[in-house]
């Protein structure tokens, strides 16, 4: 087994430095891209719980769009239609299409844990005098929030995942410094091992994260 072959070990710990590069860039990729993801996933929440009809259907053919066709396509129309109208970095390609995609999903967990909070709620904050922009930002959003998390946390895993397919377009993270190793060595296999223990450690990192949050707002309710 692979796991056991003193190429496997050598292999981990002689590119540990190599990797670590490549996990900061990973990182790097998982971050702006959730960033900008939560920021689309809001807005389209709002869009598709607003009584306005128009905005109700452009979200849902937003949705639609992303969840009907495979995210590497996404990435890969950013990446090549984003650079026939401006110099645009593979980073920056990517970091994109992975919002695009993940605002979409974003976008469902919002609007389900919005819509979970009971009407009495919103009721409570205009018979305070409260105008229903402020009750959803002082009263509906901190308590769908605290909602949203375990399935943000999830997606926030998925994301940091769906960063290999950078290695598509260039972009030198994890999935792509393995496969580069792969074919210099002849030796794929050991190099996909090696990848997935860095995966691993990342997501068990970001768990931990997520874990931490979770308790903080557990302790504040």
């Amino acid at each position: 087994m692979y796991l056991y072959s003193a190429n496997f070990w050598t292999a981990l710990i002689d590119s540990r430095g190599m990797f670590f590069e490549a996990a900061q860039m990973t990182l790097a990729l998982t971050a702006v891209s959730i960033l900008i993801a939560i920021v689309i996933g809001l807005m389209f929440a709002f869009m598709k719980i607003s009584k306005i009809k128009p905005l109700e259907w452009l979200a849902n053919i937003y949705i639609y769009v992303v969840r009907g066709t495979p995210l590497i396509v996404q990435i890969f129309v950013f990446y090549y239609g984003l650079t026939e109208v401006w110099m645009i970095s593979g980073f920056w390609s990517v970091a994109l299409g992975l919002a695009f995609h993940n605002g979409a999903y974003i976008a469902e967990i919002f609007r389900g844990s919005i819509q979970s909070i009971g009407k009495g709620q919103a009721e409570a904050g205009r018979s305070l005098g409260m105008s229903g922009t402020l009750t959803m930002r002082r009263i509906i959003l901190p308590q769908a929030f605290r909602r949203a998390l375990p399935p943000l946390g999830n997606q926030f895993i998925i994301g940091l995942k769906d960063s290999s397919l950078a290695a598509f377009i260039g972009v030198s993270e994890i999935f792509a410094v393995a496969t580069t190793q792969g074919a210099n060595t002849f030796d794929y296999m050991t190099w996909l091992l090696v990848s997935a223990v860095w995966y691993l450690i990342l997501v068990f990192l970001l768990t931990l994260v997520v874990s931490a949050i979770e308790k903080k707002m557990a302790v504040s309710d």
